[in-house]
């Protein structure tokens, strides 16, 4: 029998009310954490901002990002006419002079594009810039929630072909790698402190995009029975892995990569010399 306290069925709630809907728990404090959970997500927004402005940096300055056998992973591969003169890493004159901007914003959309779109950054700038939301038990700020299914976070849903993209450009990068194993005098059998650099910043690389979540459903999704597809089911368990430890490596390739720049940065402008290990 009705008793007229019931809460209404879920499809009679109003569509879009968020967090402030009736049908949601009536408490007046905003929230009921007594922790700093405001904490996570002002380091999440700092580390972000402070890797927006020095790319934005170095991806506009168009200089000082070869330094024989080295070249910037934000600059490889070269793809305009105004490349720096190099012998490590592809350069290929593709698209002319590009209007006279820096060669780098051609290559950089690939791998922004594919850590904008990855499902951690969501939740990390997401809590860390929208407060949507910001903690766990806090409550969103915004009347409405439509998630992803409006412009523009529906471009989210773009993420798996960005993973192909972030493929070719770990495999061009890893090239660089190779080559950075030769000497100034481009001889083979040298390893520098900037190999070692490299070396660590590949491996993060390759780390961070193999865990991420559309490589996981890529070697395993859709398998209705993993004892018919043993290798597939053996590759879904290392994904599996690396996934669990995605955020992690989210961050230390995020830093790495920046890192490797940097270290680019101070040889080809001249503010040190690389040191040779071997």
């Amino acid at each position: 029998m009705a008793t007229g306290t019931e809460p209404a069925p879920a499809d009679a709630r109003p569509p879009g009310a968020g967090v402030h809907s009736p049908a949601r728990a009536a408490i007046a404090a905003p929230h009921l954490r007594t922790d700093r959970w405001w904490l996570a997500p002002a380091l999440t927004a700092a580390g972000l901002l402070a890797f927006i402005a020095y790319s934005t940096w170095r991806a506009f300055a168009g200089a000082d990002y070869y330094a024989a056998p080295y070249v910037s992973p934000f600059y490889s591969p070269c793809l305009a006419e105004n490349c720096a003169p190099m012998r490590s890493g592809p350069n290929w004159e593709l698209f002319g002079g590009w209007w006279g901007l820096s060669p780098a914003l051609l290559i950089l959309i690939f791998p922004l594009g594919f850590r904008l779109t990855c499902y951690y950054y969501r939740k990390a700038y997401y809590r860390g810039f929208w407060a949507s939301p910001p903690a766990c038990a806090v409550a969103e700020p915004h009347k409405r929630y439509t998630g992803e299914t409006r412009f523009p976070l529906i471009l989210q849903n773009v993420h798996r072909y960005f993973f192909y993209a972030a493929l070719l450009v770990a495999g061009v990068l890893t090239y660089d790698t190779v080559l950075a194993f030769r000497d100034e005098h481009y001889a083979w059998g040298h390893m520098g402190l900037g190999t070692l650099v490299f070396l660590v910043n590949i491996a993060l690389i390759w780390a961070y995009t193999l865990s991420c979540h559309s490589c996981r459903h890529i070697v395993g999704g859709k398998l209705k029975h993993f004892s018919r597809h043993p290798v597939r089911y053996r590759l879904w368990q290392w994904a599996g892995k690396l996934n669990a430890r995605h955020m992690q490596l989210a961050w230390a390739s995020l830093v790495s990569v920046a890192l490797a720049d940097f270290y680019v940065y101070l040889v080809a402008s001249g503010a040190f010399d690389d040191p040779t290990l071997f």
